[in-house]
């Protein structure tokens, strides 16, 4: 229907009036105009005379014209945000955001991080490269027919790493002129309770999974901090990937679960992981000390406390 549609204002020669946006089918048919909104189930799209509705499981890709209310991108210290991105559904999203999420590999495990700028700077959780020195990294680079070509990379340097917060920086190299693909961090802390969000890592090495679900709470505190609770499947190897929003920004990277619980994953924020990246400096690794960074240490427990819940990290 929307195919025989798309043709038919393609014939009228309405599907062109408005050449901005382009909305690309299922089955390989477009429709030009300007996408007036999209939410989690349909999208709208002006082309001319008429609004089109269109169902988000017919929609393969959104390509928004270049705007600066829509694409600009800012740069803060070492990390991108962007200005009212589009919310697109999490199939889209999914597609465009996947081939900067990468796979971190140390001789006792596997985790997952996220790439924040083209230079090649990695976030992903202290836990994960833990006492290591000898990283690898399992990239994923966009190839011209749209699929994605996986890469090994060695001699991974480690930057950064803050153990009260659960957060690491890590560095590709990169050869001259070489740029990754990256994503942006969340411009404004805007996230509510219930709005869907989706996360893509490697739980127990199953390369590049997308989760998805809605944001339980904004503010679970556990240990001294605040996390995003959210139902989207959490599990050991998601540890260091990115908790994204429609707008394909990064929300939270995800770090532990609740030991035998379903649907009770965790996230760091957004807020501490830019705090992290601007005082980068003030946690720089020390190669000669697998360990540095400041650790806290915890308060001796109280006698007959009883039995708290227990989180498990989940690398």
């Amino acid at each position: 229907m929307l195919i025989r549609m798309a043709m038919w204002l393609a014939v009228a020669g309405l599907a062109g009036t408005v050449v901005g946006d382009v909305v690309v089918l299922d089955h390989g048919g477009e429709l030009h105009g300007e996408v007036i909104k999209q939410d989690a189930r349909n999208l709208w799209i002006d082309v001319g005379p008429t609004i089109v509705k269109i169902d988000n499981n017919d929609v393969v890709d959104v390509r928004v014209s270049d705007s600066a209310e829509t694409t600009e991108a800012a740069r803060e210290s070492i990390f991108h945000t962007v200005n009212h991105p589009p919310d697109l559904s999490i199939r889209q999203q999914a597609a465009r955001v996947k081939p900067s999420v990468v796979l971190v590999q140390t001789p006792s495990g596997t985790g997952s991080g996220v790439i924040v700028n083209a230079e090649g700077h990695v976030v992903t959780n202290a836990h994960v490269i833990q006492g290591e020195k000898d990283l690898r990294l399992v990239i994923w680079s966009p190839r011209d027919d749209g699929t994605l070509a996986r890469r090994t990379i060695e001699d991974i340097e480690i930057e950064a790493v803050n153990n009260h917060l659960d957060l690491a920086l890590l560095k590709l190299p990169s050869s001259e002129g070489e740029e990754f693909p990256w994503v942006p961090l969340e411009a404004w802390e805007s996230i509510e309770v219930g709005q869907p969000v989706f996360a893509i890592g490697n739980p127990l090495g199953l390369e590049q999974t997308t989760s998805q679900g809605v944001v339980s709470t904004t503010q679970r505190s556990y240990d001294g901090l605040t996390y995003i609770q959210t139902d989207a499947a959490i599990n050991p190897g998601n540890s260091g990937g990115p908790l994204f929003n429609v707008g394909g920004e990064v929300i939270g990277i995800t770090n532990m679960g609740i030991l035998g619980g379903e649907a009770l994953g965790f996230a760091i924020p957004t807020r501490y992981v830019k705090d992290f990246l601007r005082n980068r400096e003030a946690f720089a690794y020390d190669s000669s000390n697998p360990n540095t960074g400041h650790r806290y240490h915890r308060p001796p427990p109280r006698q007959n406390a009883g039995t708290a819940t227990r989180l498990e990290q989940t690398q």
